[in-house]
């Protein structure tokens, strides 16, 4: 039993099948030796045979099985845990873009700025597991996702998995299930209908207001790079050396998301799944975020009248970021106008074009070297443009996110041309701060402005106090609902 999970409480919310608490804790059952989410449809053991677990991981450690009926491979979050410790959440963020594949723990607490004794400290406390067992854990849940909703071959799993080898596969595999991989794929009867590219779910914990997630990418779609239409989302990608496109549409019924990825290496379709999450924000506890602002006056209607709105992410950090400085003091449609032209000009051609994306946005060795006459641009940002280019050319890990937000904000001010505006809007969106908060935005202190005046930045940091650790969906609610209507 994990000290920070309450025996009585998990019990109830087991016998209850609450989808709020699906990520939120695990249940071990001794009398079997198996797994399970809180959803599970199984007839529920007895309370003296349940051990409650905070992630995946900590029930694999106790030698726990995953359970073949609920599935704790379709958790919504992040390596399934939904926690709230910010290194911790950091952490998982990088193991699941492949951080453990080929590094180490040592090379990860560094990453992080704390030492590798402390950080294994944090996940014995926080998800009941060492790093390396989470990031192993994670390898056999993607594999089994992968058994059922795919039908790529043993060898392209094992590597778009991460285990390098078909036979560490296969060992794996039949140490977690007891069962070869093949046994379990025609056991599942699940594997998607032929089409072209792979198709994986992406479920998530309703409530979801995809129409406005559509909403906010639609206005910002690069031409050439992205598109929304007929309620879907189609970009193409470039992700650990691999390229690509994909489709992603919503099963709202059935609380996930639908992406076909078409790609040409399938060593990184992990770390493509991994943006995907990110892109869609389908790892926030949104029930818990509504609630917190909800106590709040300011947004109890607002909830009420658009429940789920999330925080939209980005495919690429660097690609955020140039479009956060293209987009500064000019408007978003204007700002779209000048990526478009970027990409246009300096993006790479796909090898043929798919419902309109024939265009990979440009990468910071192009950008950084660049003529950026033409395309619309001051001088000072075309020079604030390259200078952010060549500081991602020369540190691809620049734009990553740092042990704490102040940090994270502090790194990015000192890059050109980003300003603390910039910075809090990269943060939020890119680096998926939920606490990033820009207060001088002029669409922000718009909506909260009364007959007595316009609040100033240091006003609105001040009333925005109440809306920790979720400001970023509070100012996502404020430049959605400005005036508390309906998104």
């Amino acid at each position: 039993m994990h000290p920070e999970l309450e025996h009585a409480a998990c019990y109830r919310a087991l016998l209850a099948r609450d989808a709020r608490f699906d990520g939120v804790f695990y249940t071990g059952v001794v009398s079997t030796g198996i797994f399970c989410r809180p959803v599970c449809p199984a007839t529920p053991p007895k309370p003296e045979n349940c051990v409650f677990l905070p992630s995946a991981a900590a029930a694999h450690r106790l030698g726990f099985r995953p359970c073949l009926r609920c599935r704790p491979e379709l958790t919504p979050g992040i390596a399934g845990w939904r926690g709230t410790a910010s290194t911790v959440s950091r952490a998982l963020y990088l193991i699941c873009e492949g951080a453990l594949n080929d590094g180490n723990v040592d090379g990860l607490a560094t990453r992080l700025g704390v030492s590798a004794r402390h950080l294994r400290r944090l996940f014995e406390r926080h998800v009941g597991a060492s790093p390396l067992a989470v990031a192993q854990t994670q390898r056999i849940l993607f594999a089994k996702k992968l058994l059922g909703e795919s039908r790529l071959s043993m060898a392209d799993i094992a590597i778009a998995a991460g285990f390098g080898s078909v036979r560490r596969f296969n060992d794996a595999m039949r140490r977690t299930y007891g069962r070869p991989p093949g046994e379990l794929r025609r056991s599942m009867h699940t594997a998607a209908h032929h089409t072209e590219g792979v198709t994986v779910r992406l479920p998530y914990s309703p409530p979801y207001d995809w129409e406005a997630m559509l909403g906010f990418l639609a206005s910002r779609a690069i031409a050439g790079v992205e598109t929304v239409a007929n309620n879907r989302y189609r970009r193409s990608f470039a992700c650990d050396g691999a390229y690509g496109t994909l489709d992603v549409c919503a099963d709202l019924p059935a609380h996930q998301l639908r992406a076909t990825i078409r790609i040409d290496r399938i060593r990184a379709l992990g770390s493509v799944v991994t943006r995907l999450r990110r892109l869609f924000d389908l790892d926030a506890d949104l029930s818990a975020i509504d609630a917190h602002l909800a106590h709040d006056p300011l947004f109890a209607g607002r909830v009420r009248a658009r429940p789920g709105l999330r925080v939209p992410g980005t495919w690429d950090t660097f690609e955020l970021a140039v479009r956060a400085v293209l987009g500064q003091q000019i408007s978003v449609a204007a700002a779209t106008t000048l990526a478009g032209r970027l990409a246009a000009a300096l993006g790479q051609p796909l090898e043929s074009a798919v419902d309109g994306i024939g265009l990979l946005f440009p990468i910071p060795a192009v950008i950084a070297t660049a003529d950026l006459d033409g395309i619309g641009l001051t001088q000072r940002r075309a020079a604030s443009l390259r200078q952010l280019a060549q500081a991602m050319r020369d540190n691809p890990h620049l734009l990553r996110p740092f042990e704490t937000l102040e940090n994270s904000i502090a790194r990015l001010t000192e890059l050109p041309g980003i300003g603390p505006w910039t910075a809090q809007y990269i943060a939020m969106r890119a680096l998926r701060e939920p606490d990033a908060f820009p207060a001088s935005d002029l669409g922000l202190l718009r909506a909260l402005e009364t007959p007595a005046g316009r609040p100033t930045p240091a006003a609105l940091l001040a009333r925005a106090e109440a809306w920790r650790p979720w400001r970023a969906y509070a100012a996502l609610r404020l430049w959605l609902q400005p005036d508390g209507a309906p998104a």
